[in-house]
């Protein structure tokens, strides 16, 4: 809340699932399988969503900014 320009929207959200890509899998993750995924945000910005499919629902585990320092140019592989 203190940096509002790090905020994502559940429209930012929205828009990285449905038309984002996946980066990362993780079948085996212990809590169940799960993905990061890639999309932009309103502006065009990237933003990170990390999911799992469920058999009624998709669940958005956590979304973030992806800092530049930790990832290619376009956001898709870890340094």
């Amino acid at each position: 809340m203190s940096r509002p320009e790090r905020m994502i929207t559940p429209a930012e959200v929205e828009a990285a699932v449905t038309s984002g890509e996946a980066v990362e899998d993780y079948p085996d993750d212990p809590r169940g399988h799960s993905c990061l995924l890639i999309g932009a945000g309103d502006t065009g910005r990237p933003i990170h969503v990390v999911c799992a499919p469920k058999d009624d629902y998709l669940a958005i585990i956590t979304a973030y900014l992806p800092d530049p320092g930790q990832w290619s140019d376009d956001f898709e592989r870890r340094r």
